[in-house]
């Protein structure tokens, strides 16, 4: 029977999937394996930067400031998350985000699936 608890630190298991901590990329016997929502702690230096998703990455995402600040460029549109606690949610648009300050992010996806 498969372990249904895992413990873990986020800091110290994001690296191994870039950051997500929960997907459908977990190993099988995994409790942290779904293909409902995936989770990231994201942990970005300033500067640091990520070119836009493709355009055919069709699925929902909600992004939590725990520190630091976050943009997130939207077609037409960015969004700054300037405090703990600012979040931006949107469904089915490319995207891309910079790092204004060195930072924290809690980011949710959703379904889990591979990307396109």
């Amino acid at each position: 029977m498969a372990e249904l608890i895992y413990e873990g630190y986020a800091p110290d298991d994001a690296p191994e999937h870039r950051g997500w901590v929960l997907g459908h990329f977990m190993p099988p016997d995994d409790p942290r394996r779904t293909e409902d929502v995936e989770i990231k702690w994201g942990q970005h230096a300033r500067g640091e930067r990520h070119h836009p998703a493709p355009a055919d990455d069709l699925r929902a995402t909600a992004v939590f400031l725990v520190s630091g600040r976050f943009r997130v460029d939207l077609p037409g549109r960015s969004v700054l998350l300037d405090r703990p606690g600012a979040y931006v949610a949107y469904r089915d648009l490319t995207h891309s985000w910079v790092a204004e300050e060195d930072c924290v992010v809690i980011c949710v996806r959703w379904p889990s699936v591979p990307a396109n």
